[in-house]
């Protein structure tokens, strides 16, 4: 008897400590959790070319602060507002990052566990009230009408996982490992074409360095000294060279890095101002002639445009000449260089960069007019009725036909630069400034 009240007591005691531990074990993930895994994300998104917006949301750990970019279709051109809405002549990224999202899925169930959001990294960098570690990269895209076709907040790398990230939409707290193959850049540089003039180095035929200084309250020019560059028999020579030659290195690194010159910031042109130079002629109005004192640029009292660190020319041999005007030092890092955020009168911090002004207009000099056919009766001949004459006028009329489509194009491709470079003051790197700043000494060295 007493073994069998023995029983009972362990018996009920085993029951309490069950009911007990179902109570305070930790949450099990049902397997209703993984009803969904392996689909898409976005179901309602199927064409890439459906996107308008992208919209990303960064977050920097140490200063807390949200780092906002965006490109947008603005009347059939792709822009990046915060860049003073210039082209974002990448925008074939937009598309492919579309297509990206079309093919995320949710590959595997992580947690829905709201605490988890920190150690995966896919906590919202919008939430006012979370702490400053665990917010992630949050990505939205938008039709056109303003439409929201996706919008998911991408954390950390799966360890173990390669390609892998932990992946969250807004107010929802499950999350998911994905396989994601997405560039989402929110650098400038790469969405825009960063080759600023747009040359090849073979087809540049002259060079002309002008180094002068400006008196700022005359307007009076110092004119120290022209450097003209030519090239003869694919040898650069220069103007009163003496017993000198251009030194073979430095006219190399010079033609390569205008070959190469890459647009590291980019300021807006006053309205008015940049549509004075694309309208060549027209007056500039004192608004526009302290926005280009701000940078650097001045015009002396005959009417010139001229900078405080000098210029230069060259020609292609499509008959497009180029000048470039260097202009103010630009101040600070980041996006005080790439838009000029926060750089207004800012005269210190690092000192990397420099205005730079383009324009471009078209030598017909260039292509010399050949001789006009004396006649065109060789038009309605058969060829088997030629003269030598109608021969000959043929031949003529083939080369001045020529001539007219060489300097036609020659003409339109300095109008199409000039409308690129009209509206921008550029931003070039120190680097590229003091291989491009050259004088008479930095070029010819002694035979």
């Amino acid at each position: 008897m007493e073994e069998n009240k023995k029983t009972l007591i362990m018996a009920g005691a085993a029951v309490v400590l069950a009911v007990i531990a179902f109570f305070m074990a930790p949450g099990r993930i049902t397997p209703d959790a993984f009803l969904d895994q392996g689909e898409s994300f976005f179901e309602d998104f199927t064409d890439p070319n459906a996107a308008a917006v992208l919209e990303v949301i960064e977050y920097n750990e140490e200063s807390g602060a949200k780092k906002p970019f965006k490109v947008i279709n603005n009347n059939g051109i792709w822009t990046i507002p915060s860049h003073h809405d210039h082209p974002a002549d990448g925008a074939d990224r937009l598309a492919q990052t579309a297509a990206g999202v079309i093919g995320i899925k949710k590959d595997d169930f992580r947690s829905d566990n709201v605490s988890d959001h920190e150690s995966l990294g896919v906590i919202d960098p919008l939430d006012e009230t979370a702490g400053l570690v665990g917010r992630g990269q949050r990505i939205t895209l938008k039709d056109s009408g303003g439409k929201i076709l996706a919008d998911f907040i991408v954390g950390r790398e799966v360890e173990g996982r390669p390609g892998f990230r932990f992946v969250r939409v807004p107010d929802q707290k499950r999350v998911y490992a994905v396989r994601m193959d997405i560039d989402i850049s929110t650098k400038f540089e790469d969405w825009i074409e960063t080759d600023l003039l747009l040359v090849a180095k073979s087809d540049i035929t002259r060079i002309e360095l002008k180094d002068y200084s400006i008196n700022e309250r005359s307007r009076s020019v110092d004119q120290r000294d022209v450097v003209i560059l030519t090239l003869k028999d694919q040898t650069w020579q220069a103007n009163r060279m003496g017993n000198k030659q251009v030194d073979s290195t430095t006219i190399e690194a010079f033609l390569s890095t205008l070959d190469e010159l890459t647009i590291v910031g980019v300021r807006p042109k006053p309205e008015g101002l940049a549509q004075d130079l694309i309208d060549a002629g027209s007056a500039v109005s004192q608004v526009d002639a302290r926005s280009l004192q701000s940078k650097g640029y001045f015009f002396a009292r005959d009417g010139r445009l001229l900078s405080n660190e000098g210029e230069l020319n060259f020609q292609m041999k499509a008959g497009v000449t180029y000048t470039l005007r260097f202009g103010e030092v630009v101040y600070g890092t980041g996006d005080a260089v790439t838009s000029g955020t926060g750089d207004r009168n800012q005269q210190e911090g690092p000192a990397e960069n420099r205005y730079l002004f383009v324009t471009t207009e078209f030598d017909q000099s260039t292509f010399p007019e050949p001789t006009k056919p004396s006649n065109t009766d060789f038009q309605n001949k058969p060829d088997s009725l030629l003269t030598d004459r109608d021969r000959t006028n043929k031949d003529l009329d083939q080369a001045h036909k020529q001539w007219l489509r060489d300097v036609d194009d020659g003409r339109n491709h300095a109008d199409r630069l000039n409308h690129r470079f009209a509206k921008w003051y550029y931003v070039i790197s120190a680097e590229s400034f003091e291989k491009l700043h050259l004088t008479r000494s930095d070029l010819l060295v002694n035979k």
